[in-house]
């Protein structure tokens, strides 16, 4: 049998000797050693001192429409480059349909859309409708939630007031361009030339140039809007929603002028396949079933009827004057 090395036994000894042993015999760990953090400078930390309710009430103040939707311009479909395109287009498009069916006029709408840069377009929409008297132009496109179809109850495109101004508000913040507007009501008067901006604080236009000009047009609206944007082919392009809408509105004629074009002969032409405008919608009461309490409530206050039965009789659909009683 071979005897251990006395180097290796003794130093194997030296360090279980060195080594401090628990209960159980097992080895016991050091204690890490914990640094202490330096003060911070300037002796203790200073907590923020307690906000009165005076304080509080020096900062609050009211928000304008125009302000909330110009901080979320994506609630009103401007989420990106390629939509906000799209978008804008659908809002002149819009208001020019809606004004030539109100005023039964066969619609001639012409659309153009130049680029000027890589991620600049100018967009122009130009009909023949009735035209915007002048002291209610700079009111339609340079104010939010200004209309006249949010009160009435019948169908329509658009209601709240908001789409063509919203996208005259966006190529403002993107551009820093107003928008430009030439508008005529009649052959016997000039055409009125604004360029509106809009004060997002206010909610009111802020009107940068106005002047009376010469046009080669009896009557009509051209609006024209500079912004930050992106052309793109495909199912949700530019392309394709004028198509479509040129198919949903066969009374129309619409002149496409997409922005990769070599001329202004390059044009796309949708003509109406029709000259039969469409019915007029007419207007049509609610009936109590699709009242909220507190609407009906507010109705109430402000009727002219006399009694309960002629209120639900005069306000409401299918409610005659004996099933009111």
């Amino acid at each position: 049998m071979s005897k251990p090395k006395q180097g290796l036994l003794f130093a194997a000894n030296s360090r279980s000797a060195a080594a401090p042993r628990g209960t159980k015999g097992k080895p016991l760990k050091r204690a890490a050693r914990v640094r202490k953090s330096a003060p911070p400078r300037g002796g203790k930390k200073r907590e923020p001192s307690p906000v009165s309710a005076e304080t509080m009430a020096h900062s609050q103040r009211d928000i304008s429409v125009s302000e909330f939707f110009a901080k979320n311009r994506h609630l009103l479909g401007f989420d990106n480059p390629s939509k906000a395109l799209l978008t804008t287009i659908k809002e002149l498009v819009d208001n020019s349909l809606d004004a030539t069916d109100e005023a039964r006029i066969l619609a001639d709408v012409e659309i153009r859309v130049d680029q000027l840069a890589e991620d600049r377009f100018r967009v122009t929409c130009i009909d023949n409708g009735p035209g915007i008297v002048a002291k209610n132009v700079p009111l339609v496109f340079g104010k939010l939630l200004f209309g006249s179809k949010f009160h009435r109850l019948k169908m329509s495109r658009g209601q709240q007031g908001i789409g063509v101004s919203a996208a005259g508000m966006y190529g403002l913040l993107t551009t820093g361009h107003p928008v430009r507007v030439i508008s005529r009501i009649s052959p016997k008067k000039p055409a009125n030339l604004f360029e509106i901006a809009i004060d997002t604080q206010k909610n009111q236009p802020a009107i940068k140039h106005q002047d009376s000009v010469e046009w080669d047009r009896e009557r009509g609206t051209s609006v024209e809007i500079e912004l930050e944007a992106q052309y793109r082919k495909g199912q949700h392009s530019v392309d394709n929603y004028i198509r479509q809408i040129s198919l949903a509105n066969p009374h129309a004629t619409l002149r496409y002028f997409p922005p990769h074009r070599d001329r202004d002969e390059d044009v796309i032409v949708y003509e109406r396949v029709t000259d039969e405008l469409p019915p007029e919608t007419a207007e049509i009461k609610p009936h109590p079933y699709g009242v909220e309490l507190g609407v009906l409530m507010q109705w109430l206050r402000e009727s002219k009827s006399r009694n309960l039965p002629g209120f639900l009789a005069s306000e409401f659909s299918r409610v005659s004057s004996r099933l009111a009683q």
